[in-house]
């Protein structure tokens, strides 16, 4: 029994930092295992978070340059990691950092180039898992599904939130997965604005009431009309969302309350939509999960009929990573790693480009 020792790497639209996760995954009796071994969360200064940010403004010549060192600067965070823990790793998978997402035009670009992550870190990269689904005319989006149907089966749903929220679930024999719309892209931006990195577990939001104009604006965006398979990018929030927020004259408790409400109410619709049992799980990972004020919110829409579940701290904040490690291993093996029941594509794919470091660096 073959056992991947593999690094995933992932930086998400909320750009609250890199996780790195150490996992051996293995295949066995026909069914995908794991085991997360170490952990590693780095946070973006604040120059790198306005890099980052700003990013999606870059000249072509200053985007490929930033490319690179960014990738680079990967490179050294996974050696970094490496020798800290000791570890044997045979490859790295990396999301990258998503800077431009317009499938309808047929783009999407994910900083980090693959070869300066492996020349660094010496260790061979499997990275830009999005390209060749857009090139089959997919959304490149969402990617996490194919892990929730391998490592997460036993629950109904699986809802990321993260930077944005996606939802996966299997229906008829196919996993359908998409994004939902906002979750904490919208809240980090409000809390930046006063200053604060984040509300710390819904704090300040428990404090708020509800802005009945914002909401309604919220609520009334034209991209929850659209039918999946759908995803969105910082594109759609800097042009939609970031305006409706930047006039709302109120409170940072108000404004806070009421974008989560605002991402509770959309979440709810799309799972009373989809639900067909008397009893359903719902699993919720990504930083959002460890908002108690959204998630009470959450449930308490939800009802009775939905039961949310919220693992432990090292899923919610890793399961992103594993699963583009679940991702790595499974291009290695030239396996299926992106479905086209959720991207929209013509095909099934394995996705992902795979770069060895060169042997000339010392």
């Amino acid at each position: 029994m073959k056992i991947f020792k593999i690094i995933g790497l992932m930086s998400g639209t909320s750009l609250d930092g890199l996780d790195l996760a150490y996992c051996y995954i293995w295949e066995k009796d026909g069914k995908w295992k794991f085991d997360i071994k170490a952990t590693k969360g780095v946070g973006y200064t604040p120059e790198m978070e306005i890099k980052l940010k700003n990013a999606i403004h870059l000249s072509a010549i200053d985007l490929l340059q930033f490319n690179n060192n960014y990738g680079t600067w990967l490179g050294q965070q996974v050696k970094l990691f490496i020798d800290e823990n000791k570890l044997d790793v045979e490859y790295i998978a990396s999301h990258g950092h998503t800077i431009h997402h317009q499938p309808e035009k047929g783009l999407t670009f994910q900083i980090g180039s693959g070869q300066h992550i492996a020349n660094e870190s010496g260790v061979e990269v499997i990275c830009d898992f999005r390209t060749n689904d857009v090139a089959l005319g997919g959304q490149g989006a969402p990617l996490v599904p194919i892990g929730d149907q391998l490592f997460f089966s036993e629950y109904d749903f699986c809802l990321n939130l993260g930077g944005i929220s996606n939802i996966s679930f299997e229906n008829n024999n196919k996993m359908i997965a998409y994004d939902i719309g906002l979750a904490n892209m919208g809240l980090n931006y409000i809390t930046r604005k006063a200053g604060l990195a984040y509300d710390d577990k819904g704090q300040l939001a428990r404090r708020g009431i509800i802005n009945q104009s914002m909401l309604k604006a919220l609520n009334s965006l034209a991209f929850y009309e659209q039918p999946f398979p759908k995803s969105i990018g910082y594109e759609w929030f800097t042009e939609k969302v970031a305006p409706i927020i930047d006039k709302t004259e109120d409170s940072l408790e108000n404004l806070l309350h009421t974008s989560i409400v605002h991402v509770c109410e959309k979440i709810t619709e799309v799972l009373h939509q989809n639900t067909k049992k008397p009893k359903n799980t719902l699993l919720i990972t990504g930083g959002g999960a460890l908002n108690d004020f959204l998630i009470e919110t959450l449930q308490e829409k939800l009802g009775e009929q939905i039961k949310v579940v919220v693992p432990t701290k090292l899923i919610i904040e890793f399961k992103e990573a594993l699963i583009f490690a679940l991702m790595g291993v499974l291009r290695v093996k030239n396996q299926i790693n992106v479905l086209s029941s959720v991207t929209g594509s013509r095909v099934d794919s394995s996705s992902g480009v795979l770069f060895t470091p060169s042997l000339n660096i010392s």
